[in-house]
């Protein structure tokens, strides 16, 4: 069988490495596969020789800026679109696995006319949030919005990515998309959650079969990986609270854990991975802060030798055996959580803060995944964190919000069919 995978990243991310695990799947069936993605991404060595890149920098940056003055995401793009499709027509592949199709770099409208020219194609599309079924915004919780529903107009999320800060479109773009979207013959929609699911019936997209597939993850991976990291960072004699996330902002809870460095107390250290050089200048001074410079020499150091591994496996308890729990939002309920008591307001030494880069090893975040005590997940809008799933795996406890489908992480799909390539 000739499988087409389609997403915005290929091998970064949540969603760039699902795809690859998926790839890995059907190249050990013997199935013939090609990834087909948008963004600057970190492609494994292996997989090199069976991806394609979907346009350009340029190209990108083209539909990005047309998307700031028109709102016209996932409308532009047509020379890379038309190009790609080239490709594809010459591939003929029997089945194509949409994940991503948005992040600048495809044009939906082109895309999905050429899938409605090969009705006998099996086409799966993987909604790993709700851009499919909105006029404009990948999320709507934050706003409490319920317009796509019916008809998007007057969206409250244009600043929101895929940021406008023109005119907005999305009434316009919430019918185009409807036509484009709406009518494939052998379309079968995937849902990482029950909650996702439930979107998709109430939007256009009701007229297709929906299957759960919870998300899973590279368990050769994610694994209790002792390391060096609390030795190399001072944090022997800290409680370690963890925050891990490809783009942090105040939705994917960036406040909440500065409330909580106030909150908590000297006694305690919060590790945050993936912050920006600008959003780690931006820390306020009365929090201590460390930036870890990632080098190739540092890389070498963070992972313990077989000998302190032998030494130090399982100090950490198997994720089944973790007391994880799902929060309302906000800091209160986070302290509560994470300390066991309510917050009376003390004055006390600030906790450490300690800022990491993005990394896009995951050996190296299954090494700081295990190194905490306790991994928290304070996003206001999320569809199935693959983190949650990761840390868990690692030995470390997890508290998350209650949002989305990030409760379905904590047990509800430890039974249910894996995301795999069926």
């Amino acid at each position: 069988m000739k499988v087409l995978l389609i997403n915005s990243v290929c091998g970064v991310g949540s969603t760039g490495r699902i795809v690859v695990n998926l790839a890995k799947e059907f190249l050990a069936r013997g199935d013939e596969v090609k990834i087909a993605y948008g963004r600057r991404s970190a492609v494994p060595e292996q997989l090199q020789g069976c991806s394609i890149r979907i346009g350009s920098e340029i190209s990108c940056c083209i539909h990005m800026l047309q998307t700031r003055l028109f709102d016209a995401h996932g409308f532009g793009s047509k020379r890379a679109t038309r190009d790609f499709l080239q490709w594809a027509e010459a591939y003929q592949p029997d089945l194509l696995w949409l994940h991503n199709i948005h992040g600048y770099y495809i044009n939906v409208e082109m895309l999905f006319a050429w899938i409605k020219k090969h009705p006998n194609m099996q086409v799966k599309w993987t909604l790993h949030d709700c851009w499919a079924v909105t006029g404009h915004c990948s999320h709507f919780t934050w706003a409490r919005c319920e317009r796509w529903k019916n008809r998007c107009q007057s969206c409250p999320e244009l600043r929101e990515y895929p940021s406008c800060y023109g005119k907005g479109r999305v009434e316009n773009n919430h019918e185009r998309k409807r036509g484009a979207f709406t009518g494939v013959r052998h379309l079968t929609l995937v849902a990482p959650c029950q909650w996702i699911a439930q979107i998709a019936k109430q939007s256009y997209l009701k007229e297709y079969p929906v299957e759960v597939c919870y998300n899973t993850i590279d368990a050769t991976v994610f694994k209790p990986t002792p390391s060096f990291f609390r030795e190399e960072h001072g944090l022997r004699d800290k409680r370690m609270v963890l925050g891990v996330s490809y783009i942090w902002d105040e939705r994917k809870g960036l406040n909440d854990f500065l409330k909580l460095a106030e909150m908590l107390g000297g006694c305690y250290a919060i590790v945050l991975v993936g912050l920006t050089d600008r959003q780690i200048r931006s820390i306020p001074r009365w929090i201590p802060g460390l930036r870890r410079v990632s080098d190739s020499r540092e890389q070498e150091a963070v992972f313990a030798g077989p000998e302190e591994e032998k030494a130090r496996a399982g100090e950490n308890a198997n994720w089944e055996e973790c007391d994880s729990k799902v929060i309302p939002q906000g800091a209160d309920a986070a302290y509560e959580a994470i300390t066991g008591h309510r917050w009376g307001g003390e004055k006390h030494t600030v906790a450490r803060l300690v800022c990491i880069p993005r990394t896009n090893s995951p050996q190296e975040l299954a090494a700081i995944y295990t190194a905490a005590d306790v991994f928290l997940n304070p996003t206001y809008e999320d569809t199935y964190p693959t983190v949650n799933l990761e840390a868990q795996a690692c030995g470390t406890r997890v508290i998350t919000y209650d949002t989305g489908g990030c409760a379905e992480t904590l047990g509800v799909g430890r039974s249910a069919k894996g995301h795999e390539g069926r």
